[in-house]
């Protein structure tokens, strides 16, 4: 029952699927990732740590009800627990499980140092390029084909007129409706935040050559002529440590609390966790 539990568990986590829906390799995966875990599992609740772990009864029903919550219906979460042969007190046993299990680890990482200011800006210190935003920009467009030459003639005098008629973003969105050829054209041409080498080399020159508001000149690529509007020049560069400081503790404080519990249960396994 238990381990019918922890599958369906986790085929929600590693899947965001009930496990009947899963194929052949999925349900593999499943099975030897839940007799790991359940080991695991066995081991934490035998922990001294786990002695004195107490679930309150308000706890467990909020976690059952996410659970409910994860069905169409009523009815879709019975037959669920039919198909696993496990009635709903068995899924109260195997939640309340689960709950003293996160107890335990959060006991294990209850001491851990906090993360303070000076750690942060250390590690913002020792790693910019995971701070520097690169170049972006919100651009639009409008694509024509063509095959013949005098089709490209053609194309391009459309163009050149658009670029001057079609100036603000609401026009421009319109003349992209009625006259683009790219996928885009239902949505205005947007092309949404753009950064470098994300476009055709042809167009990543002129389109980040322009200011906001302004609309390039035809443009040939690969795949037809184009004009590029920019309707946004995006932040850039090196983001100041007041802006990033709290993503930053939070990150190395999660990481703090799953190295110390990674290790604890290391330790645990090999018979020599701390009491």
């Amino acid at each position: 029952m238990l381990h019918a539990y922890l599958e369906l568990k986790l085929a929600w986590e590693l899947y965001q699927k009930a496990p009947e829906t899963l194929s052949q390799p999925e349900r593999n995966r499943l099975s030897d990732v839940a007799a790991k875990q359940d080991s695991i599992e066995q081991a934490i609740l035998a922990s001294p740590q786990a002695a004195n772990v107490v679930v309150p009864t308000a706890t467990l029903r909020t976690r059952v009800q996410e659970i409910r919550q994860r069905y169409p219906d009523n009815r879709a979460f019975a037959l669920d627990l039919e198909r696993l042969d496990m009635s709903e007190a068995d899924l109260d046993k195997a939640v309340e499980r689960d709950l003293c299990v996160e107890a335990v680890l959060e006991q294990i990482v209850s001491t851990v140092p906090a993360v303070s200011l000076v750690d942060a800006e250390i590690y913002y210190r020792l790693h910019p390029e995971a701070f520097d935003q690169p170049e972006a920009r919100r651009l639009r467009h409008i694509l024509i084909t063509y095959d013949k030459p005098e089709d490209r003639n053609k194309a391009v005098k459309t163009l050149e007129n658009l670029r001057s008629t079609a100036i603000s973003t609401e026009k421009f969105g319109t003349a992209a409706l009625r006259y683009s050829q790219c996928p885009t054209a239902v949505d205005g041409g947007r092309l949404g935040v753009v950064k470098r080498q994300q476009l055709y080399s042809e167009l990543e020159a002129p389109a980040f050559a322009l200011l906001e508001g302004e609309i390039s000149a035809v443009i040939e690529s690969p795949i037809g002529l184009h004009i590029v509007r920019c309707d946004e020049i995006l932040p850039s560069g090196l983001l100041a440590f007041g802006e990033v400081s709290q993503k930053i503790i939070e990150r190395l404080s999660e990481k703090r609390r799953q190295e110390t519990q990674r290790l604890w249960i290391k330790q645990l396994l090999s018979g020599h966790a701390l009491t």
